[in-house]
């Protein structure tokens, strides 16, 4: 199946011709072309990535600034404030994140890692229930909800 797959994806090269992709982001069609990343999201992206939760933010808001529609965005303010300690503050930005994209998963878990730290178990237990009912073959998200909501039962409160 392999060899006949390879053979397809050369005889489709060697013509010159291209196959759509998915864009990123999930429920795309598959014509669609990818969106282009504002550069401001890239780089707050980075930012999180080296840690650097608050200096994220303002280029976070930009990106919303220009696309108020961008539920990524919302959720990456989201994990920034959260990250920056203020899960309180976190809340707003993944509920923006969930009234433009209902299924968008991660913000559904980092909604629910900001519930733990608020003491509020039950709602992250929601939001647990709703990746459940989205992840129908699993994802890492859900896993990782559980098991944050597990360490939070065995008394390891989540820290920022």
């Amino acid at each position: 199946m392999r060899a006949l797959f390879a053979a397809a994806a050369m005889t489709v090269t060697a013509l010159g011709l291209s196959l759509p992709v998915q864009a990123a982001g999930g429920g795309a069609s598959l014509e669609t072309p990818a969106k282009p990343v504002d550069p401001n999201f890239a780089r707050a992206k980075a930012m999180i990535e080296a840690r650097d939760y608050k200096g994220a933010l303002p280029l976070l808001q930009q990106v919303v600034t220009k696309d108020p529609k961008n539920a990524d965005a919302y959720n990456l303010m989201g994990f920034a404030t959260r990250k920056s300690g203020d899960p309180n503050g976190s809340l707003v930005y993944y509920q923006q994140a969930l009234a433009i994209d209902s299924r968008h998963i991660g913000a559904y878990e980092y909604l629910g890692e900001a519930y733990l730290m608020l003491g509020r178990l039950p709602e992250a237990e929601q939001q647990l229930a709703r990746l459940n009912s989205l992840c129908t073959f699993g994802c890492a998200e859900h896993r990782q909800l559980k098991a944050a909501i597990a360490d939070y039962k065995a008394g390891k409160r989540p820290t920022n």
